[in-house]
């Protein structure tokens, strides 16, 4: 049977699914309707639609190595309680283990990729929406590599609130890359060196600490110095090297790792739901909301 942009709108309407999802739904029913939403239903895709509009800013952040490759990422959910569900957690470690295999370029292509259960990322996803009820996205990852004689740190803060992923170059001590990690999860500093500063964010910063220094009454043949003092205090802020190491406060960072012979190559640092806009709810507006409609 021909299938009709008008059959696909109508399914659309009635389900929220996506046009792809819902030309092919009908394809597969030979145009039943109704078939076609229990199709998709079935799918885990007709309740992902409806939940599509939601902000997913909970979740789960993880860190999973094997060998000389390793992932960190971040799966969202709706709620916190979810994110503390066994089911959830065991979508995220079976996303994490499917990204360590197949090494997609980005979240885009991970979802069209198939998994080893068949499904793909997306349908597998959306079927695990069906089932837990909440809007659920793999919103993002990386993969890393290292050679033998570098170290991973993974270390994984409040149970997948903070995760961080370093590598260590020059040393196989995983207990002294993921104390690194753990110190890049407390402090959250932005860049490994000074030198990966841009020039742009440097004079921005000095811009602000002379204006700073003007504002406070201090004499203009002082000020170029006490700025140049104040900008080593933001290297501090912002370069793990630079930073007091939190395990040893009469240590840095950048001390610690060169008394393991090493030096940090990379790292990230993933915190649940950062940089999403989370939606305020407003409990007795809603409740009143409610009792208005009755």
């Amino acid at each position: 049977m021909a299938i009709t942009a008008q059959m696909v709108k109508e399914l659309r309407e009635k389900t929220g699914a996506g046009m792809m999802d819902c030309k092919k739904a009908l394809t597969e029913t030979d145009g039943d309707m109704e078939k076609a939403i229990d199709f998709l239903r079935e799918k885990g895709i007709a309740s992902a639609a409806k939940k599509a509009g939601r902000i997913a800013a909970e979740g789960l952040t993880s860190v999973m190595a094997e060998g000389n490759e390793a992932v960190i990422l971040e799966v969202n959910s709706e709620t916190d309680f979810v994110a503390k569900n066994t089911a959830f957690q065991d979508l995220v470690k079976e996303l994490a283990a499917h990204l360590l295999a197949k090494k997609p370029a980005n979240v885009e292509e991970a979802l069209t990729q198939t998994m080893d259960n068949g499904s793909t990322v997306n349908d597998y996803i959306n079927a695990s929406i069906a089932k837990i009820g909440e809007k659920l996205t793999l919103r993002r990852f990386v993969i890393v590599s290292k050679t033998d004689n570098d170290a991973f740190g993974a270390y994984i803060h409040m149970g997948g609130r903070i995760s961080v992923l370093s590598v260590l170059e020059g040393t196989t001590d995983s207990d002294a890359a993921k104390d690194v990690s753990m110190h890049i999860a407390a402090l959250k500093p932005k860049y490994v060196s000074r030198d990966q500063v841009s020039q742009e964010e440097v004079e921005h910063e000095r811009e602000v600490l002379t204006q700073q220094a003007l504002n406070e009454g201090k004499p203009e043949k002082i000020v170029a110095k006490m700025v140049e003092g104040r900008l080593g205090k933001y290297f501090e802020d912002v370069c793990v090297l630079d930073q007091t190491f939190v395990k040893n406060p009469d240590q840095k960072v950048g001390q610690f790792v060169e008394s393991k012979g090493a030096t940090i190559r990379e790292f990230i640092r993933y915190e649940v739901g950062e940089g999403i806009e989370k939606r305020e709810d407003n409990f007795a507006e809603e409740v009143m909301n409610q009792v208005n409609k009755k």
